[in-house]
């Protein structure tokens, strides 16, 4: 083989290997950016929860000895908890309220909010949507003492009903769950309101319009139409709200203090009174990871709902 031969050898064995390393280098290009980011998901959320997991794990106290040397117990605060009926009743009682206040009440309502304000005039549609939102973007503590005193026994409801002649109840004791459900359904609907009023803008006029001259009704058009169009959004909004009501706490907490009794004790507030009420730290930071795993059940079951919409 000659000089020459040698060297076209060379240059195809490096023409051969130059695209290994292009798309190294793209993808290394693409990650650093992201470096950052990672790391402080890493600091801010995965410590956090790794710190709590460890925590759950042990027989830490509020106060006393086991506040500052705490001891390694194992499964034994989820042993203590699974046998507990006070919190299965609790696990009852959040699903009731996510149930209820989110999947249920807030997308429903804001869904009925965004076609009432799409169809009506533009004044009306202002002061709906100004006097929906404004309940989202109050503090949550502000929001949290105004529904109190619009349920408490003087409170604003018992006005109303006995100035049209009915008699009305003490509503944080007598259904206090009814109560902290209305308020938050009060509460987060703008957000699901927002959501929909966006979605629905994306639905092309012109296949509606089409499916009305073909004799299709209101409802034939809405369900058949609209609905499956914004699945996603509905998807998305679904899992942000559940998400959101899972980890609700002040509201409950300042309306009723997770009563009377536990009657309205959700895994949050069940988690608050252990560890801060009963100085039970890692028994409440058992229950507290435990609502971690049922949030990432959530997460897990609407992610495979988008799925499809995304593939």
């Amino acid at each position: 083989m000659t000089v020459a031969d040698l060297a076209i050898e060379a240059g195809r064995g490096r023409g051969t290997s130059a695209p290994r390393w292009r798309p190294r280098r793209a993808a290394l290009t693409r990650v650093l950016p992201l470096v950052p980011a990672i790391a402080l998901l890493l600091l801010f959320l995965a410590g956090p929860i790794v710190y709590s997991l460890y925590g759950s794990l042990t027989n830490t106290a509020l106060t006393g000895y086991k506040a500052a040397n705490p001891d390694f117990i194992g499964l034994d605060n989820y042993a203590a908890l699974f046998s507990s009926p006070e919190f299965w009743k609790s696990v009852w009682l959040t699903v009731l309220f996510v149930g209820a206040s989110a999947v249920i009440g807030q997308n429903v309502l804001g869904m009925l909010l965004a076609l009432l304000m799409r169809s009506s005039v533009k004044p009306l549609r202002s002061i709906v949507g100004g006097l929906v939102v404004t309940a989202w973007v109050l503090p949550e503590i502000v929001a949290a003492f105004a529904l109190y005193a619009f349920f408490s026994t003087d409170g604003t409801l018992n006005t109303i009903l006995a100035r049209v002649g009915l008699e009305g109840t003490t509503w944080l004791i007598t259904f206090p769950m009814f109560a902290v459900i209305m308020a938050n359904i009060w509460r987060g609907t703008a957000f699901s309101m927002m959501v929909y009023n966006a979605a629905l803008s994306e639905v092309p006029p012109e296949i509606t319009e089409a499916a009305e001259i073909d004799g299709a009704g209101p409802f034939q058009r809405f369900f058949r139409i609209t609905l499956p169009m914004i699945r996603r959004s509905i998807s998305t909004n679904l899992m942000l709200t559940t998400l959101q009501t899972l980890g609700v706490f002040t509201l409950i907490w300042v309306m009723t203090g997770g009563g009377p009794g536990t009657a309205s004790s959700t895994l949050p507030v069940l988690a608050y009174q252990q560890a801060f009420k009963f100085s039970q730290v890692g028994y409440g930071t058992a229950i507290a990871t435990v609502t971690l795993a049922v949030g990432a059940i959530f997460s897990i079951v609407y992610i495979k709902a988008l799925k499809p919409e995304v593939d």
